[in-house]
């Protein structure tokens, strides 16, 4: 079995899309997916799976959520593996890790971003940096991320795809609740 991590993007958020975390995993559970955990209540689920389309996966996924809960939710499906080797490419070497990880971002694209510099930058202050590699956009805002003006939907709405943000304090556990 592989151990995948779902990442659901925009649930209770503002009192919208609101999905209690144990119903989630009752549902995910329902379709067949084993050791289903759940990590604080944005939607990070783990869970093991003898499927191999990550893809297929989170349609799956995301038709269950809407036939339960009547409105859509981007899912992102990665195995461990992906979510570690995005974990280890972090590209700000000089960063305290411990006391930056809130205001470290990574941003998991639903596809492959083409002229995403040429398009983001200009939203990007004069501290913050950028680096993509594949499909994720890593982000630094040391003021913080509320501050910035790369905002999640400035992200999806000048690339065209789909996003789920997530911080490196988040990465973390999620990772360490995959390894247990």
């Amino acid at each position: 079995m592989t151990v995948y991590i779902s990442l659901l993007r925009g649930i209770n958020v503002s009192g919208q899309k609101i999905i209690k975390m144990a119903d989630l995993r009752s549902l995910y559970q329902s379709m067949s997916l084993q050791n289903v955990k759940s990590y604080i209540q944005s939607g990070n689920l783990v869970f093991n799976s003898d499927a191999n389309n990550q893809s297929q996966l989170a349609t799956e996924i995301s038709q269950a959520i809407f036939a339960h809960y009547q409105f859509d939710v981007p899912v992102f499906v990665l195995t461990l593996e992906a979510l570690r080797s995005a974990r280890q490419n972090l590209p700000f070497d000089d960063i305290d890790l411990d006391a930056e990880g809130s205001k470290v971002l990574l941003c998991f694209l639903s596809d492959l971003p083409s002229n995403a510099d040429e398009l983001l930058t200009p939203y990007l202050k004069s501290n913050e940096r950028l680096v993509i590699n594949g499909k994720v956009l890593y982000l630094h805002c040391p003021d913080g991320v509320g501050r910035s003006k790369l905002s999640h939907s400035n992200i999806e709405r000048k690339l065209k795809l789909n996003a789920t943000i997530r911080n490196l304090k988040t990465v973390d556990k999620v990772i360490n609740l995959s390894s247990n």
